[in-house]
């Protein structure tokens, strides 16, 4: 009888024990222990590793920054490496032919330091540019042809980084890219999927049909080796002599003889003239986490920050991810900011943008105020705000962070899928049509639907407004996001809701990254839907008055979240290539050049 008393006793423990370990385990604790242990009980799990990570849309350039981390080189050199090799492995958004942002969080310093190398007008452009001779915007001469090309910023940008915060020498971070150019990769399926829907544009030119078609026209297909020989002339160029060897000499002769044949205005001196612009970054909090994002030539920064200070109004976690409710107060806050920003952004050396006021806790509880719980409020309601007296799904974003507390988010991009389409001549990289992102003409939409007016006109070495908008969040002093994500204007609302999800309802990185996503940019009034809501929400909104518009995915938010010493990969499910990849080993850690 005693036996089984004790075994009754014994067995009681093994079930309670059993519950706490499986059953009693919420979000919450779940965060509380994620320093120690990852249970694998979600059904999207990040990559963990004690050494560094980086995360990025192709496995290829991933596996790159891992191994420059591993070498020893820090978060700038790994980052700067993954640049390169993306484009060569993703030519649709990695380049040397675009621009984009970076921001850098160095440990050492204890600060973020913020680099624009958005692409510049030419110093020809105008405000008519690419208005015709009825005064309409001609689309097609605004995002095919050589005008709609920029100065591009991508090379300098990452020169400039490598050369400022990193430890390792051009040719070290160089090599990987020239030799997957030089020696090729296997193609993959997403590659040549890509490669069949934009035949008609890659093929315009004589170069592009080289480059991407090069048997008989035929497509490159999953298992091919694809080189890239004029590319490859390319980056060994910029490892000879650094930003000179592709603003001036040989490939600054390519690029303004292909200027000749398309029709563009970018000549020899725009490109000798393109500037790096190292700002400061744009600062918030939210739930008692710092916020630090990119500033103006982007509109995301500020635009991110602004929807979390509406939406800190309101208890998020208390409705749920998800629901009809939190998703009704997302796209409410979205229809406010993106109305600001068609009036209020634009290139900050040639436009005073109040971020002090657009990121201000006063003007957000304000916003905050006009949001009906039970209705949504149509968009031709919306306005502006007055302070008182498409960029491409194919952008790319990667995130990166070593063992020495030094992180990089970078967002680059051509704008449209393979920009203009136009292949440079013995070059071997596609030109940018980024020039679309300025506003043809005042209250025009361009490729993505986005309004714009005095703000973002096309000036002279001014640069367009973006919604790139690379991100940290901040847990005390210490780094704990890295995100951001391609999109075009869905980049912005794709960042708050990977913040929303980490913060306001706990996901680990994988998970708040592959929840289904939403978007609203004010005008058009739709609001967009990824697959995956259940059907309840979605009629719930229809109840509410949202015009519910088609069901697409959106962004590649390729993130990182950091605990104490150990770090979460969350490549983004929707690209097929997506990884995050850490080092095996570290060589000891170099020292700043």
């Amino acid at each position: 009888m005693v036996f089984f008393k004790v075994w009754k006793i014994f067995h009681a423990l093994v079930i309670i024990t059993f519950l706490i370990d499986n059953l009693v385990f919420t979000e919450q604790s779940y965060a509380q222990n994620l320093e120690t242990i990852v249970p694998y009980n979600k059904i999207n799990n990040p990559l963990k590793s004690d050494l560094g990570m980086v995360s990025s849309q192709q496995w290829l350039a991933s596996e790159v920054g891992a191994k420059i981390l591993e070498e020893g080189g820090n978060a700038v050199d790994a980052a700067v490496a993954t640049g390169f090799a993306l484009a060569v492995v993703l030519p649709r958004a990695g380049n040397v032919g675009g621009g984009g942002f970076m921001m850098v969080y160095l440990e050492e310093l204890g600060k973020t330091i913020a680099i624009d190398y958005r692409e510049m007008a030419p110093a020809l452009a105008h405000e008519d540019l690419f208005l015709d001779e009825s005064g309409n915007v001609d689309n097609q001469l605004a995002r095919y042809s050589g005008k709609s090309a920029g100065v591009p910023g991508t090379v300098a940008g990452l020169i400039y980084a490598l050369e400022k915060y990193g430890t390792m020498t051009l040719k070290e971070v160089l090599s990987p890219a020239i030799e997957l150019a030089e020696n090729g990769f296997i193609v993959g399926n997403d590659l040549e999927v890509s490669l069949r829907r934009n035949e008609l544009k890659l093929s315009r030119t004589p170069a592009g049909q080289v480059k991407f078609y090069p048997s008989s026209g035929d497509f490159y297909k999953a298992g091919d080796v694809f080189r890239q020989p004029d590319l490859t002339k390319t980056l060994k160029r910029i490892e000879d002599k650094g930003v000179e060897g592709f603003y001036r000499g040989e490939t600054a002769d390519l690029i303004v003889a292909e200027m000749a044949r398309s029709g563009g205005i970018i000549t020899h001196k725009d490109l000798e003239n393109f500037k790096v612009a190292e700002r400061s970054p744009v600062l918030g909090t939210y739930r008692g986490h710092k916020i630090v994002s990119m500033p103006p030539s982007s509109s995301g920064g500020i635009h991110v920050i602004q929807m979390l200070n509406i939406l800190e109004n309101f208890d998020m976690k208390s409705l749920g991810q998800g629901s009809a409710a939190s998703a009704h107060l997302l796209t409410e806050s979205m229809k406010l900011a993106y109305a600001d920003r068609s009036k209020h952004l634009g290139d900050p050396d040639h436009w005073d943008v109040p971020r002090d006021w657009l990121t201000s806790k006063a003007y957000a509880k304000s916003l905050a105020k006009t949001i009906s719980i039970d209705k949504t409020t149509p968009s031709i309601e919306i306005h502006p705000g007055e302070p008182a007296p498409y960029e491409s799904p194919e952008t790319t974003h990667f995130s990166v962070a070593d063992n020495q507390g030094n992180v990089v988010v970078n967002t680059y991009t051509l704008n449209f899928s393979y920009g203009s389409g136009i292949t440079v001549a013995g070059a071997g990289f596609l030109l940018n049509n980024e020039m679309d992102d300025f506003s043809a003409k005042a209250n025009i939409p361009n490729g993505y639907g986005l309004l714009g007016g005095d703000a973002n006109s096309i000036q002279p070495t001014k640069r367009p407004l973006s919604s790139m908008s690379p991100t940290f969040v901040f847990k005390g002093k210490k780094p704990l996001l890295l995100t951001g994500s391609p999109g075009g204007s869905r980049i912005i609302s794709t960042v708050l809701q990977v913040v929303v999800n980490v913060l306001d309802y706990d996901l680990n990185v994988a998970e708040a990254v592959a929840r289904p996503r939403m978007h609203h940019q004010w005008l058009p009034d739709v609001l967009v839907l990824e697959p995956g809501f259940d059907l309840d929400t979605i009629n719930t909104l229809r109840e509410k008055g949202h015009n519910i518009g088609p069901f697409i995915t959106m962004g590649s938010a390729n993130s990182i979240m950091i605990n104490g010493e150990t770090f979460y990969g969350g490549a983004d499910p929707r690209k097929p290539d997506a990884k995050s990849v850490a080092p095996k080993k570290i060589i000891s850690n170099k020292t700043n050049l």
